[in-house]
C-alpha cells in the first residue's frame, strides 16, 4: 500500500475521531438558574352545630310539673381547632328570662320554668346566664375539654324538653310560642 493511501486512510480516521469527539460537544447539558415558589395553606379552625329537628310541641296541663315535648331534639357539634383552646360548650338560651314562650298577649312562661334534659340526664331549668341570650335565660347543655387527641371531634347530645307548670297554676289557656336557640362556643 503506498505511502498517498496510508496517509489518506489515517487522515480519513482522524477526522472521524474528531467528528465524533464533537458531538458531544453540541449535545452539552444547559440549565437555567433555579426559580422558586412559596406556598401556603390555611385550614381554619371551626365550630358548627347541627340539629335533628327545629320544632316541638307541647300539650299542656295547668298546674303540673310534667309537660314534655313531643320530640327530642339531637344536637351534633362538630370542631376543628387550634392548639390554644381549651374546651367547647354548648349552650341553650332563650332572649328573655320573663318570657321564654309567651301568647302575645301578656302571659308568660318564663325560661325557670322550661327544663331540657341531657342524654337522659336530669332535667334542668334554664336559669343561668351564658355567653349568648337574655340575663339568668340559659343553660351550658354540655363542655369537652380538649386534649392533645381531639382537637378535630364531635359531641351528640340528645336533648329532651319539659315545661313545668306547677309555678303557674293560673295560667290561662292559649297558644304559647317561644325560641330556644342553641349554639357552641370555642374557648
Amino acid at each position: 500500500m503506498s505511502w498517498r493511501t496510508k496517509f489518506g486512510r489515517m487522515a480519513l480516521a482522524l477526522a472521524g475521531i474528531v467528528a465524533a469527539s464533537a458531538l458531544p460537544l453540541r449535545a452539552q447539558v444547559r440549565n437555567s438558574g433555579a426559580s422558586t415558589i412559596t406556598l401556603q395553606a390555611v385550614l381554619n379552625d371551626s365550630v358548627s352545630v347541627s340539629l335533628s329537628g327545629n320544632a316541638v310541641n307541647f300539650n299542656l296541663t295547668g298546674g303540673s310539673a310534667s309537660n314534655p315535648g313531643s320530640v327530642g331534639v339531637t344536637a351534633t357539634t362538630t370542631w376543628l381547632l387550634k392548639p390554644s383552646v381549651g374546651s367547647v360548650s354548648l349552650y341553650a338560651f332563650f332572649a328573655s328570662s320573663s318570657a321564654a314562650l309567651t301568647d302575645g298577649a301578656g302571659d308568660n312562661i318564663a325560661s325557670a320554668d322550661f327544663q331540657i334534659s341531657d342524654n337522659a340526664g336530669p332535667f334542668t331549668a334554664l336559669t343561668n346566664t351564658v355567653p349568648f341570650g337574655g340575663a339568668n335565660a340559659g343553660l351550658m347543655v354540655s363542655n369537652t375539654k380538649i386534649l392533645g387527641n381531639n382537637k378535630s371531634g364531635t359531641r351528640t347530645d340528645v336533648l329532651n324538653f319539659n315545661i313545668n307548670l306547677s309555678t303557674l297554676p293560673s295560667l290561662p289557656a292559649g297558644t304559647y310560642t317561644g325560641t330556644l336557640t342553641i349554639q357552641a362556643q370555642a374557648i
